[in-house]
């Protein structure tokens, strides 16, 4: 038996049979069509030169019986040259056919894989925060690689080794029958000897994968925790390092421990195909020698019926587990489609319309919301534990608020954390929809509107900026790609960080480092603004932007800021109240509702929940430290 036709047993037999009870669905099955519809013609073709990849290697052996049988044994040496040549020619052909079959497979293939991947990685991208927040990236990321790549096997693997295994079933079986049914039925005989013990051996290699699946996994997880900056900073800043690298070891060493195991078996199961198959020579070599001196069969014969019967045994052990092979790829298929059948929980509405042109303002009218239940927003498939939720799934998080931000204000809202201020903000934008009531940007109403024209319009810039690992230029450029050296350079002016620019090396090139861990947090926060500049948005909103900076980077920062929101409609999150006094409004926000608004020397003078506020930040700020 040829080495291709182990390998196609050996992966046969390895495939989780725990599928075997799933059945087919036909509405998968059309949806699946429906992918491979654009490649029809690579599809065809692909079949096509299976079908005379199988003729041609039927034909070889028929060759070795007319050279041997027509020519050296009568000694005409025209025949055996001829046929020489004509072996030489087949041989040339076939090798050309598995190039042509190997590119029009690897063209179906990576089209789906490229189909696949691009489709997943847009409706990811258009799912809503909530989303992110409960869904494991290593989950997401598996789905994109691993399970894009099984489902693509359908079309290619699975696709071309079924059929590719029955047509070459038939025509071979069909040519050992008409050349002798005596030598075809015995080594049909022997089928089970060879696939039982292939199964046993199966079942072990099945249950060692999936072992040594789940801890090359562990130690993957251990690694990119660890290996990213703020995992490193972790483990030296409590001196772990020792701890984590014995920790590693432990899981290291499982790993080089299944994986002798599985070296021997492998080794094992190849022996057992291997021995079984030299049975099957031998006995066909036995049965059929005796043929040939009792005159019923000629050598040439006997030798072609030898060359077949190699080619017998892999195609029959793989169509045994022909079920479990289209069961797997299904599956594949299944994993994907369950995330783009996830629907967005905040889609743009039809008829959007683009927001007004001119200054905007930010009005909420009596505004609930609830944060969705995951299984409104994730799959339990996508979190490495799933639960219900016990937090704020189901809890009004905003109850009943109505407020008005002019065109060109300041509006700050403050308040305890957990009060429900960034979640205020989260709704501007529409990063969530509420649950009751309206937000309105200028008089419209933000579910009407078209999102990208919404998200030009707000922009914002967040407690822990975020930074790609790349360039400075890069990440400046990321808000508005098109924007020129001079209005980043001006952006940058304007938020108190070009200076710092001017003194690094590679200035605009510098790279930032993961998740800008190269930067200061001031510098990043200025970095952050200085992207947002460029995009002109008519709306600002910062959350907590300089909650936990240093007195020389907050001053940095807060001159960027109050730069950045000249002429803008801004809503401000603050912790630091020293920030907010010149304020247009303040809203004092407690357990998701406005308890008191006014301006700063107004809420000081009520002596209420912003006084007490106040008092408690003055005094901390006081104390000796």
């Amino acid at each position: 038996m040829s080495m291709e036709n182990a390998w196609i047993t050996y992966r046969s037999m390895t495939r989780d049979r725990s599928i075997r009870a799933k059945s087919v669905n036909r509405a998968l099955i059309k949806r699946i069509l429906g992918y491979g519809r654009p490649y029809r013609f690579f599809i065809t073709a692909f079949l096509i030169t299976l079908v005379f990849t199988s003729l041609l290697s039927v034909a070889q052996p028929l060759l070795f019986r007319r050279i041997i049988d027509q020519g050296i044994s009568v000694g005409d040496a025209r025949v055996v040259t001829v046929t020489a040549i004509l072996i030489a020619f087949i041989a040339i052909l076939d090798s050309g056919l598995g190039l042509v079959a190997r590119w029009f497979s690897s063209r179906i293939g990576e089209g789906l894989i490229y189909d696949l991947r691009t489709e997943v990685y847009s409706h990811v991208l258009n799912q809503s925060v909530a989303f992110f927040t409960r869904a494991q990236t290593g989950a997401l990321i598996s789905r994109l690689n691993s399970d894009v790549i099984g489902a693509q096997q359908a079309f290619t693997s699975t696709l071309g080794g079924v059929l590719g295994n029955l047509i070459a079933l038939v025509i071979v079986l069909i040519t050992m029958f008409i050349l002798s049914w005596q030598v075809t039925l015995v080594s049909l005989l022997l089928v089970p000897l060879f696939i039982l013990p292939a199964r046993w051996m199966g079942r072990r290699l099945q249950g060692m994968t999936r072992e040594s699946m789940q801890l090359n996994s562990d130690m993957s997880v251990q690694m990119s925790e660890r290996f990213n900056v703020a995992g490193a900073l972790l483990v030296k800043l409590f001196g772990r390092p020792a701890d984590e690298s014995a920790n590693f070891a432990g899981r290291a060493v499982q790993v080089r421990d299944i994986g002798v195991k599985m070296a021997m078996a492998n080794r094992w199961f190849f022996t057992a195909l291997t021995l079984v198959a030299a049975l099957a020579t031998a006995i066909t070599y036995g049965l059929g020698g005796n043929l040939v001196i009792s005159g019923l069969l000629t050598l040439g014969t006997l030798l072609a019926l030898v060359g077949l019967l190699a080619q017998l045994y892999g195609p029959l052990t793989a169509l045994s587990n022909v079920r479990v092979e289209v069961m797997t790829a299904l599956v594949s298929f299944e994993r994907v489609f369950e995330i783009l059948d996830l629907p967005p929980l905040v889609r743009e509405a039809p008829g959007a319309h683009p927001v007004a042109p001119g200054p905007l303002g930010v009005k909420f009218v009596d505004v609930w919301f609830q944060y969705p239940a995951a299984s409104q927003v994730s799959l339990a498939s996508l979190e490495s534990v799933a639960r219900e939720d016990s937090d704020s799934a189901g809890v009004d998080v905003v109850r009943g608020m109505s407020f008005e931000v002019l065109p060109g204000s300041l509006t700050a809202l403050v308040g305890p954390s957990g009060a429900g201020k960034t979640t205020i903000s989260a709704l501007v934008n529409r990063l969530y929809d509420v649950t009751d009531g309206a937000v309105l940007v200028g008089d419209a109403d933000v579910r009407a509107l078209q999102l990208q024209s919404l998200h030009d319009a707000v922009g914002t810039v967040t407690q822990d900026a975020h930074l790609f690992h790349d360039t400075i230029r890069a990440n400046l450029l990321y808000a508005k790609p098109d924007a020129t050296e001079v209005e980043m350079l001006e952006a940058c002016r304007s938020a108190q960080i070009a200076d710092l620019i001017g003194t690094l090396p590679a200035g605009f090139d510098t790279v930032v480092g993961d998740r800008g861990y190269r930067l200061s947090g001031g510098e990043k926060q200025r970095i952050a603004l200085a992207r947002l500049l460029p995009k002109a948005p008519r709306i600002v909103i910062l959350d907590e932007a300089t909650a936990h900076l240093d007195s020389e980077s907050e001053v940095a920062v807060q001159l960027a800021l109050d730069s950045a929101l000249i002429g803008r409609t801004s809503i401000v999150i603050a912790h630091r109240l020293s920030t907010i006094r010149r304020a247009d409004q303040i809203l004092v926000v407690v357990d998701g509702q406005i308890v008191e608004r006014g301006t700063h020397d107004e809420l000081l003078s009520v002596m209420g929940a912003y006084f007490d506020l106040y008092e408690a930040q003055f005094s901390e700020q006081s104390m000796p430290g």
